[in-house]
């Protein structure tokens, strides 16, 4: 079983576009989001894909995933089955140290809320913080993609 490992930071400032070494515009949606099991349908560029994520542990840092990338029409076939609501946002990616931050800038109802996100390869292991990382909110619920689709950034 895939297992996904991740911490979630707020960013404190934009200083994370300057550092980016990509970028790509994303759209999902979602077939189910219930808590504790997501089937999720993303197009990110030219490219679509399917995931399926489980609850997570007590800690938040850590929760089944399994992901497949599926033929981009496919995708926009599916993202007429989603929940209403979709995420749309640019997801930035810089590198600090030996890690690849995501750094995800949200737009419409989410619209000021920029996340970076890290996986690592298990919960104890270290990594140098880039500059803009703020305040932890791993395993905080409201600040999943999932969650945001129906309880907005911008209603909080």
């Amino acid at each position: 079983m895939a297992r996904e490992i991740e911490r979630k930071f707020l960013v404190l400032d934009d200083s994370y576009k300057e550092l980016a070494f990509a970028q790509s515009r994303i759209s999902q949606g979602y077939i189910c989001s219930a808590r504790g099991r997501t089937v999720r349908v993303r197009i990110r560029a030219d490219k679509g894909y399917l995931t399926i994520k489980g609850s997570s542990d007590v800690s938040g840092l850590s929760r089944y995933e399994w992901e497949k990338e599926i033929p981009l029409k496919e995708a926009e076939e599916l993202m007429k089955l989603c929940e209403p609501g979709r995420i749309d946002k640019t997801r930035y990616l810089v590198q600090a140290g030996n890690h690849v931050f995501e750094v995800d800038e949200f737009y419409g109802e989410n619209q000021g809320l920029i996340v970076a996100e890290v996986e690592l390869k298990s919960e104890d292991e270290t990594f140098e913080p880039p500059p803009f990382l703020g305040e932890e909110v791993t395993g905080q619920v409201q600040y999943y993609n999932s969650f945001l689709m129906k309880n907005p950034f911008s209603r909080w």
